[in-house]
């Protein structure tokens, strides 16, 4: 990450730009928020790997900067993180998840700096979302994104919306060091491998059309540069050591998004065409979500989720989710805490294997957000991704103050 963010820096002119402008104009609106968090994971198996402990402790912290001016038409939003992890040197890093001035005009729309910036409409698995990096120091769902440098104009007509994104500059993901849990302590993230010669450099461009007709969203993109989940290329260091390198090749990728609101019901598909050098290969997300408002006559609402997964290379693909089902229940009680509590289980057709996840927060008092994460891993194949989390179960909490 350290390496990433000193990338970042030696091509400083679109900071530049965007810090002149905004000291360049009169600001008629400054404020400040974000959070703070203490956070510990507990694991209940002995690791893989000696380095590895059995708990794990962390802190972190996301303060916001926002201004806008211009009667509302400017703006210009500062969200730097920083985690320092009690021993994984890899999740002790520092980000800019949004550096950016947004000016609007009438059917129109500017976005340049730093954003992130989420498409996708299914629960376990976003595959058209492919603008931003994951970091997976921070969890191993992929949920959470690292900033990606962008030029994005946004036009606004009567048949939809129309996204253009250049983005000069690629992130590298994150991945857990030799002494993280949950990871794969083999990969070496200081060695990558590029298709394109010019490598972090090479410039990325998306396109974008989403409309919604009636009780129907739908979205169309296109994707062309470098891919953001790399290959793991296993390479034998010495008789005993092997390690992981990843491999970003470039990749040419449809997305469509479809999302049909029936009342109680939410049906949802993502699906997308992947052109590479390797296999070219079709992909789909699937499934519905049901939700019962005001169970047993109280202020809760309960929903239902079911989705399924497929990918055409099967098991031979890189994929964790090939031929998968989903299953979920989100609970939430509608109360002065804001408590919410999200059960997932995924099911593997191919390898059998499974994974739970449970999460659940609740405020305390007007600032404090309390989480209870679990993650659970059963494999018993060893051609399973999943095989090298087998004994990565655990428990996090986190404790946060919010500003």
């Amino acid at each position: 990450m350290q390496k990433i963010q000193k990338k970042w820096f030696h091509h400083p002119t679109m900071f530049c730009l965007l810090v002149g402008h905004f000291f360049s104009a009169q600001a008629n609106e400054f404020e400040v928020r974000g959070n703070i968090e203490i956070q510990g994971r507990f694991f209940y198996e002995d690791p893989l790997s000696a380095s590895q402990h059995d708990n794990q402790l962390s802190m972190a912290a996301a303060p916001e900067f926002f201004w806008n001016w211009n009667d509302d038409r400017d703006s210009l939003e500062f969200v730097p993180s920083a985690r320092v992890d009690q021993y994984d040197d890899e999740r002790t890093h520092m980000d800019i998840r949004e550096l950016s001035w947004v000016h609007v005009g009438d059917d129109w729309e500017t976005r340049i700096g730093i954003r992130r910036d989420f498409w996708g409409v299914t629960e376990f698995q976003h595959l058209v979302d492919i603008v931003n990096q994951s970091d997976s120091v921070e969890d191993v769902d992929n949920e959470d994104k690292l900033g990606q440098p962008m030029i994005n104009l946004s036009l606004v007509k009567d048949y939809g919306i129309f996204d253009i994104y250049v983005l000069p500059y690629f992130r590298e993901r994150t991945f857990a060091g030799p002494e993280g849990r949950p990871g794969i302590p083999y990969v070496n993230t200081d060695r990558p491998i590029y298709e394109s010669s010019e490598e972090e450099n090479h410039v990325d461009i998306a396109l974008r059309w989403s409309h919604s007709i009636d009780d129907i969203d739908v979205a169309l993109s296109w994707f062309e540069g470098t891919s953001r989940a790399p290959i793991l290329i296993p390479e034998i260091i010495n008789v005993s050591d092997v390690e992981l390198r990843p491999y970003y090749q470039q990749v040419s990728q449809l997305g469509i998004e479809l999302q049909a609101n029936l009342e109680a019901s939410l049906l949802k598909l993502e699906m997308i065409h992947n052109q590479n050098n390797i296999e070219d290969y079709w992909a789909l997300q699937g499934g519905i979500e049901y939700s019962q408002y005001g169970i047993f006559d109280s202020n809760a609402d309960l929903g239902w989720l079911v989705e399924y997964a497929w990918d055409e290379r099967g098991e031979d693909g890189d994929s964790t989710f090939q031929n998968d089902l989903f299953f979920g229940n989100r609970l939430a009680l509608n109360d002065v805490d804001s408590t919410e509590v999200l059960f997932g289980l995924s099911y593997d057709l191919d390898h059998k294997s499974t994974t739970v996840l449970l999460e659940a927060s609740k405020r305390v008092g007007e600032n404090v957000k309390v989480s209870i994460d679990g993650r659970f891993f059963e494999s018993d194949e060893l051609d399973d991704p999943l095989f090298l989390f087998r004994r990565d179960d655990h428990i996090q909490l986190t404790v946060q103050y919010y500003y």
